[in-house]
């Protein structure tokens, strides 16, 4: 069995887990920890597991609101972390250098073999050093995860097809972005092929992967200023031919609710 749950995703910080059972065994692997540690702490718990369950973390790339809390994290539970070369370089100094032994590279096409899990990276287009966002399986059914990410490359369309479920990022609204308050170098930053996905692309980037066992799809990483989630709801249900409220919505603070892909 594969499942998932947001414990949180928007520009405040964002993390993920993924668990995949096989018989009485269970592997989890947290993507992301961008938010403070007490609080990741305090998510898994009502998430019904904790800390010390963890068998890894995937960090996607180096910006705040994804690697977060993650030196805090290993230092505290020793807990194995992945992430890109590029990512390790933007991270590392001396702080670190306690729990390197702890660090695995991650590379765009290798799978990873957690227990029952495997993930496999992909590489996206964002302005980061190295940013990998997820394909996870349990053997059977499979989980696509992806944010932060400026426009969807065909490598991206192609690492997405066939899911059962997707994590998607709906960042923001293309008009609402170009009338706020944004100075214009953030503006052209966010909107950009390097920044994070309008609504409309993010239904663009749905459609070219839609299939017949494609059965549920959450909206993450939305603007608290320039989005909604209705109209996240709209462009998505749109693309993939349902009625809005058939797309979840991730909240910033209580992430989604557990889903079995």
């Amino acid at each position: 069995m594969l499942r998932f749950k947001s414990l949180g995703s928007g520009s405040s910080g964002n993390a993920t887990l993924v668990e995949a059972q096989s018989g009485a065994h269970t592997t989890r692997l947290l993507i992301d920890c961008g938010v403070r540690l007490r609080d990741l702490e305090a998510r898994l718990i009502e998430a019904g597991t904790c800390a010390e369950d963890l068998n890894a973390i995937f960090i996607t790339h180096e910006h705040g609101d994804h690697i977060g809390c993650a030196r805090s994290f290993v230092k505290r539970y020793s807990t194995p972390l992945w992430m890109s070369q590029g990512t390790w370089l933007a991270v590392n100094d001396e702080s670190w250098a306690p729990f390197q032994h702890l660090l695995n590279i991650a590379r765009d096409g290798c799978t990873i073999e957690i227990g029952a899990l495997q993930a496999s990276p992909f590489t996206v287009p964002h302005d980061a050093r190295e940013p990998l966002q997820l394909r996870c399986s349990d053997g059977n059914r499979h989980l696509g995860l992806v944010t932060d990410l400026g426009h969807a490359s065909s490598h991206v369309v192609e690492s997405l097809q066939g899911c059962h479920a997707l994590l998607l990022e709906a960042n923001h609204d293309s008009a609402m972005l170009q009338a706020s308050s944004y100075p214009s170098f953030l503006k052209q930053r966010v909107a950009g092929p390097w920044g994070h996905l309008a609504n409309h692309a993010a239904a663009d980037l749905l459609a070219r992967v839609k299939h017949a066992q494609l059965n549920y799809v959450l909206a993450a990483h939305l603007s608290e200023r320039n989005n909604t989630p209705e109209l996240a709801r709209a462009s998505l249900s749109n693309a993939l031919g349902c009625t809005p409220i058939d797309i979840a919505i991730a909240d910033p603070i209580t992430g989604s609710a557990w889903v079995t892909v």
